[in-house]
């Protein structure tokens, strides 16, 4: 590879012109544009359904117009005309079907029928919702203790199926629930408990409208949540100062042309979001925000010695924290060396982040991914609170903490129990109002799950949702683990790779999506509710023709199961899966906040659960906003690759054409690729360095030292403007890559921001599907 190196074409602003013809696309490529596009006129909207996508609040004054350009590709991706009935299954055998890539298994359609997996012609075949029903209970009550099943939850999970599945589960007899928060946010809620004594957000949609600066920190909002690109445009055009902290140079962050603003469309401008856009080594934040505590302490000093006020929010710090002096002990002990060293910036441009941080009277802090997948994602998260209490940035309007999580419904799913470490309360609830004795014991999360069935103590897996075979790491390792059960189940809208490693004994599940109509026995619509990234909770009912009749709701599935299971002595379960306002009612008795939900969720944009910490009141141990005093990892990925020769650090993110492991199509155009994803991104000197070029084709090796080879075969280098040493790539084609043998501290998330890996030229290139 001795060539020199070419640079992609990239759109020059996010949204603009690009996103309204990647709309017109996604609807046509639907083939029912009509019904898409009136499907669309109803999301996010108080009459309507919460879009399927990310978990964004929705304004208090909203538009006719409350979706964006992945809510589309969301809506039409479920809204399709095009089905996957069992005649499909008769022509395709599951082990041609592993062939297949995501994007061409999902493009087939939505799911029609209830299939069962025949294992001597190996293929589905059609069964009858009652007998799918009587051997699932069969299975699970056939296993030698409840602790053998695996309850795994998606985030696109209503509240309603949620709350129903942990009551079931647990009624059944076990914590085990592996869900998508183990592989995202899992470190937010735990670095924010210990913080704050809340696992969520402090902020709400309109706080953003109050700030004075915002700090992006490992997010990339264009494509993961791009309706918060309009909320920060305005911010930045009403003077707020927009600090972004991302190793990749990402354009939704850098221009934004708002495709509703007619005259900007007209003239084809664009407007700047960052007023400061910084790019970290993978794993450096916490290094940059230590660094701004050091300058922020270095200013307050000054201004003391020099008679003036104490630039610090000394009354709060009094008055509501715990641990300030452990802390500013390890900042003073941490050297800039080390802090320039791990992060990768200059002194400069951290002491610049410490002016804007100084120069705001209301500050949030933002995160998502880029910060949570590390090992010590944990501490990164307390430090960025850490700073944000030094000048009383929680509890006020403008300020806050704000997790941005992912699907549209992770969070709502952990509030009503999703939890496979349950506090005592829930369970304490749920043993009054069901009359039973919970399991106390933890729970599997997901990597726990993974080793359970790899090694036989876990017989079987139900996936409400989601496509665990491709989301989580060690892609190969994690097929084997679902094949080796004897029992797998799969609530889905349409096939994935998932489903193609099924048990002994294999069931999907069809259910109907978001979009979808679902009426009772008396013909009346039901709606589901979801929480956001706000904490608001809000109404969501399907206006669309369910894609076949035979298909259920997720609710009424699970009541099924759980019928045949455990019987409906303590609980009616169709009663419930006919009239989801019941299920309302056992939440509203059982979980906290939800006082009048049936009546509350019902009003214009819902309403909002109570969050003490954004009271200033905080239940933590100390009964105070606590300081950590963690020291910085003694060596990142980053400075462990700098001391081995051609070794790497890759970080897994999404194409612009995806949203979690749902591929929607083969473009990216925010990074100039166009109809592939098997790609991987580097600087332009690292690629001189081993004489490469665009196009030329690559290996990725794992280089974590585990006994484990893990190879992705067959890609194309891309120059990016990023960090040297740095690579990154789309999941779920480099999960392969991502060791289960790594994880964070504490929370026990995958380290898909920072695997070790080697490139190795290809002598000749290979197609892929």
């Amino acid at each position: 590879m001795d060539h020199p190196v070419a640079s992609p074409k990239r759109s020059s602003a996010a949204g603009g012109w690009g996103a309204l013809k990647s709309c017109g696309k996604h609807l046509l490529g639907s083939r029912a544009p009509l019904s898409g596009a009136r499907a669309l006129m109803k999301a996010n909207q108080p009459d309507g359904f919460d879009c399927p996508g990310c978990a964004w609040g929705d304004p208090e004054h909203g538009s006719s117009f409350e979706f964006c350009e992945n809510g589309v590709k969301a809506v039409s991706w479920e809204a399709t005309d095009k089905r996957t009935p069992p005649a499909f299954f008769a022509r395709h055998t599951v082990a041609e079907l592993r062939g297949w890539s995501d994007h061409a298994l999902e493009g087939e359609g939505r799911l029609t029928h209830p299939m069962r997996y025949d294992a001597g012609s190996d293929r589905y075949l059609p069964v009858s919702w009652e007998a799918a029903f009587a051997e699932i209970g069969q299975e699970f009550n056939a296993l030698a203790h409840p602790d053998q099943a695996e309850f795994y939850t998606s985030g696109r999970a209503s509240n309603e199926a949620a709350y129903l599945y942990q009551l079931f589960a647990r009624l059944y007899g076990t914590n085990n629930f592996p869900d998508c928060s183990n592989m995202c946010h899992e470190a937010s809620g735990i670095a924010l408990t210990q913080a704050i004594g809340a696992g969520k957000g402090t902020v709400t949609l309109e706080d953003f409208e109050r700030a004075d600066a915002i700090f992006c920190v490992g997010q990339n909002p264009g494509t993961n949540h791009p309706r918060m690109l309009g909320d920060l445009r305005r911010a930045a055009e009403r003077g707020a100062r927009v600090v972004v902290l991302n190793p990749v140079r990402e354009r939704g962050l850098e221009r934004f042309a708002d495709p509703q603003n007619t005259v900007e469309m007209l003239r084809g401008a664009s407007r700047p979001i960052a007023s400061h856009y910084l790019q970290p080594r993978l794993g450096g934040d916490m290094a940059a925000f230590r660094g701004m505590a050091k300058a922020i302490f270095a200013a307050d000093d000054a201004a003391l010695a020099a008679g003036k006020p104490s630039l610090l929010d000394r009354p709060f710090l009094a008055k509501h924290t715990a641990g300030l002096d452990a802390w500013r002990a390890a900042v003073d002990a941490t050297g800039w060396d080390a802090i320039l060293d791990q992060s990768g910036l200059t002194r400069a441009e951290i002491e610049a982040m410490a002016e804007v941080y100084l120069g705001a009277d209301r500050v949030i802090a933002t995160w998502a991914m880029g910060v949570t997948q590390h090992r010590h994602s944990v501490a990164t998260i307390r430090e960025i609170a850490n700073v944000m209490f030094l000048r009383g940035h929680i509890g006020r309007p403008g300020a806050g903490l704000c997790p941005v999580r992912g699907h549209s419904n992770v969070q709502g799913d952990r509030t009503v129990g999703i939890n496979e470490k349950p506090p005592a309360a829930l369970l304490d609830a749920l043993e009054r109002e069901f009359h039973f004795e919970a399991p106390r014991r933890h729970g599997h999360n997901v990597l726990a799950a993974i080793g359970a069935m790899l090694d036989g103590s876990a017989r079987a897996f139900i996936g409400l949702g989601g496509n665990f075979a491709r989301a989580t790491p060690d892609s190969a390792l994690v097929a084997r683990a679902l094949a080796s059960c004897r029992l797998t189940v799969h609530i889905a809208t349409k096939l994935n790779h998932s489903h193609l490693v099924p048990g002994a004994v294999g069931y999907l599940l069809p259910c109907l999506g978001r979009t979808e109509i679902d009426r009772n026995s008396r013909g009346k619509t039901q709606i589901v509710t979801v929480e956001d990234s706000m904490s608001m909770v809000h109404g969501s009912g399907g206006i669309n023709r369910p894609a076949s009749p035979h298909l259920r709701s997720e609710v009424a599935i699970i009541a099924g199961i759980a019928a045949a299971t455990v019987g409906s002595e303590r609980v009616e379960w169709a009663a419930l899966a006919d009239d989801h306002d019941r299920i309302r009612e056992l939440i509203e008795r059982t979980i906290p906040g939800f006082a009048g939900y049936n009546t509350r969720v019902r009003r214009p944009r819902g309403f909002m659960l109570r969050n003490l910490a954004a009271e200033r009141v905080f239940e933590t141990e100390a009964g105070r906003a606590t300081f950590s005093d963690d020291a910085l990892p003694e060596a990142t990925e980053h400075q462990r690759a700098a001391g081995t020769e051609d070794t790497f650090v890759l970080q897994t993110f999404r194409s612009h054409d995806q949203y979690n492991t749902t591929v929607y199509g083969l473009d990216d155009r925010y990074r100039g690729v166009y109809g592939e994803r098997r790609v991987v991104f580097a600087h332009p000197e690292d690629l001189a360095e081993i004489r490469a070029r665009l196009g030329d084709r690559v290996d990725i090796r794992g280089a974590h030292r585990d006994g484990v080879e893990r190879v992705a075969e067959d890609f194309r280098l891309v120059p990016f403007d990023m960090p040297r040493g740095a690579l990154a790539g789309y999941y779920p084609e480099l999960n392969v890559l991502v060791p289960l043998s790594t994880a964070g501290a504490q929370s026990d998330t995958p380290t898909s921001k920072s695997v070790l890996v080697t490139l190795q030229a290809r002598t000749h290139a290979r197609t892929h599907a």
